[in-house]
């Protein structure tokens, strides 16, 4: 049995990970290709984003091994087969790069330095008021393995942090944003989750609040977040997802003065810890034993 890699890669980055996951699987067969191979011989898929329908005619899978977090567009492809057991990137560098660019984001939204930025481009010397971290009130929602790492980070760094799950129910929600000044969107995206970051979201929110979506694009309906900001509701939003990618040229966020856009960027899977986690769970499933990160697929993560 071996392993395929598939996915949708950018320029080097297939063989790139062929070359760690060869690394840390001295062991297995892999391939990156289907070219000259058995496809019933096939029985442990490692993908990213892999095209819709490429893992439908290999009737030996065994697991399909993500090499991202989130797998909400794995899930939507209908091919993929039903009773094959998915499991998510958990990789705890990616933990803490994601908790490093959420701290720089909350404190670069509680020190003003955004506002800084612009007031610099303006020719502006005017110092803000300056709070103290305990001062500041941040609402991390979701509470997985990346929003329980954001919300340690900040509480280190002094912040008054207080998160939510899904699971804690809509009626706590209100409440939590209109009590926080910085909200991190850290959630999975599921059915209930799509299309919450919206204009009834937004109006719960505290007067001069700022948004930090890290999540996914698909969270965030993004004209009423313009016309959040645009209306002086919301401070300044830190956006590093979209519902289109790459964000498409001559988007409102490009050149909003109160829009932050990073490319997808805030925790990139490295492949040099995260073969190591690919590794882990290609052996537990040769030895028969339980599967690590295992997605609810009834739950969608």
């Amino acid at each position: 049995m071996s392993v395929f890699l598939c996915g949708q890669w950018g320029p080097d980055e297939a063989g790139d990970w062929l070359s760690h996951l060869r690394r840390a699987l001295p062991e297995e067969t892999i391939a990156d290709s289907l070219a000259g191979v058995d496809p019933a011989g096939i029985d442990i898929a490692v993908v990213a984003n892999p095209p819709l329908g490429s893992l439908a005619g290999l009737p030996g899978l065994r697991l399909i091994q993500s090499l991202w977090a989130g797998v909400d567009r794995l899930l939507a492809d209908r091919s993929l087969p039903p009773q094959v057991p998915v499991a998510r990137m958990v990789d705890p560098a990616m933990n803490a790069a994601m908790a490093e660019t959420a701290l720089w984001a909350v404190l670069a939204l509680h020190r003003g330095f955004f506002a800084y930025a612009h007031q610099q481009r303006q020719g502006l010397w005017r110092p803000l008021p300056q709070r103290r971290a305990g001062e500041w009130r941040v609402a991390v929602l979701g509470l997985g393995q990346m929003g329980g790492a954001v919300a340690a980070r900040l509480q280190a760094q002094g912040y008054a942090v207080q998160g939510w799950r899904s699971a804690d129910g809509p009626a706590a929600l209100p409440p939590l944003l209109a009590a926080s000044h910085t909200v991190v969107n850290l959630l999975p995206l599921t059915p209930t989750t799509r299309g919450l970051l919206d204009a009834r979201f937004f109006a719960a929110m505290a007067p001069g609040a700022s948004l930090v979506n890290l999540a996914r694009g698909a969270h965030l309906v993004e004209a009423d977040l313009l016309a959040a900001l645009d209306a002086g509701h919301l401070s300044h939003a830190v956006l590093d997802v979209f519902q289109a990618e790459p964000l498409p040229i001559g988007h409102a966020f490009w050149s909003h003065p109160r829009v932050t856009v990073l490319p997808h960027a805030a925790a990139q899977t490295d492949p040099r810890s995260a073969a190591a986690v690919v590794a882990a769970n290609v052996r537990a499933l040769r030895a028969g034993r339980p599967l690590a990160h295992q997605v609810d697929r009834g739950r969608g993560y």
